[in-house]
């Protein structure tokens, strides 16, 4: 067996695909998952000035005031990628990733001490999801499985100052692991690398709710930056020559900053409409530095802040039904400087619709959505670490259905 010492510009390449290939995990903008609740997809994420779900203790903690007793909800989104891929030569080779259905979930727990003091815990995937493209497309030394599990503790109180007043804040516990697969050349075949990396984090947020009328709300709630140290492992394989190594290797990577608001409008009893915007910090994310070996290097990714803007809706047919709809349009973060095969992001159109049925102290929600990527094509720029890599247009299509389950003691 061959062992040699991995370069530190190539142990650079390994580490850096890995962390950029974090966010082409996830199916919005940059490395968010917002799909946290049945209730809250079905409305578009407009539910920042106004929830009657648990849900809420993501979007804004301040809206668990009004939510009586003690109550849990338990949910689970399925989310059907496909991404596809054309390659830019005369060639014109396609590749399309395998269908695998993926599953971020949710539970929520809320209690009403008084008239005045709330208490929540939520524990949901932030960030995740996975890609998995053929082991001979245009992109394999880039990236061919690629997973990411997140999980966020997030504890809260809610306190009603006034009627028209309420404010809350939350501690974020966020937790990373992940794993990628690609292949590199190797003495005339394909070598196999794999890296195995997890680290963790801790933020803050906290919400605002005000109550001008009884039939108007406004919601602002921020989720501050969480800095992640990532420690890894990479192992590489080539049976032909043959070769065998590993190494470690650490680096962090910042979250961003997140601002949600909405303003929400109850014209009945029986509908309410919210429009919201989201903006997210992601020129965190301007460059990625890698230590290695007593030596540290440093690569280019240039982010750029986003904004998010939605409206949804929901109407109670009755005491035991209601109905939802929702659209969301989103900014990615991604320059074309710095637009890599493996995150394949643009701006996405998202288009949802939910029902939801409560039986006693007992509901469930279930809503759909789909999710429109516009098309993205990449050319030759600062991301070429393999040389003109998987050149081409990428489109994606997602399919989201989401169910929660709700119990009120």
């Amino acid at each position: 067996m061959n062992k040699q010492k991995l370069s530190p510009r190539t142990f650079l390449c390994l580490m850096t695909v890995f962390l950029i290939c974090l966010p082409s995990l996830s199916f919005g903008s940059g490395f968010g998952i917002f799909t946290q609740g049945a209730s809250s997809l079905g409305q578009g994420a407009a539910v920042v000035a106004h929830n009657d779900s648990p849900d809420a203790i993501f979007y804004n903690p301040a809206l668990i005031n009004g939510l009586p007793g003690t109550q849990v909800e338990v949910g689970t989104t399925l989310i059907f990628a496909d991404r596809k891929y054309k390659s830019a030569s005369s060639t014109g080779k396609a590749a399309e990733t395998e269908d695998d259905v993926f599953y971020p979930s949710t539970f929520y727990l809320t209690h009403a001490l008084n008239e005045s003091v709330s208490l929540g815990l939520g524990v949901f995937n932030p960030f995740g999801l996975a890609t998995t493209w053929p082991d001979d497309w245009d992109g394999k030394y880039i990236a061919t499985k690629s997973e990411l599990t997140t999980f966020n503790i997030n504890p809260v109180v809610s306190w009603r100052v006034i009627p028209q007043f309420t404010v809350a804040v939350g501690l974020d516990f966020v937790l990373l692991d992940s794993t990628l697969e690609s292949k590199f050349p190797a003495g005339g075949s394909d070598g196999h690398t794999k890296f195995e990396g997890d680290g963790h984090g801790l933020g803050f947020n906290f919400g605002f709710l005000m109550k001008p009328t009884d039939t108007l709300s406004i919601g602002i709630s921020y989720r501050s930056k969480v800095k992640v140290d990532v420690n890894g492992d990479i192992s590489q394989s080539a049976p032909a020559i043959p070769y065998h190594y590993h190494a470690s290797g650490s680096t962090s990577i910042t979250l961003p900053q997140q601002v949600f608001a909405g303003i929400a409008y109850k014209p009945t009893d029986k509908l309410v409409m919210e429009m919201g915007i989201r903006w997210e910090d992601w020129s965190s994310f301007d460059e990625l530095n890698v230590k290695y070996d007593g030596q540290s290097a440093t690569t280019l990714r240039d982010w750029r802040s986003t904004f998010a803007f939605n409206v949804g809706g929901k109407y109670r047919i009755n005491d035991r039904y209601a109905v939802s709809a929702g659209y969301l349009y989103g900014q990615n973060p991604i320059p074309d400087s710095t637009f890599d095969p493996s995150i394949p992001d643009s701006d996405v159109h998202l288009f949802c619709i939910g029902g939801e049925a409560q039986f006693g102290n007992f509901g469930a929600t279930l809503s759909y959505a789909y999710q429109l990527q516009e098309d993205r094509t990449k050319t030759s720029n600062n991301s070429d670490r393999f040389g003109e890599t998987a050149n081409g247009e990428y489109d994606s299509d997602i399919h989201l259905l989401a169910l929660s389950l709700r119990y009120k003691f």
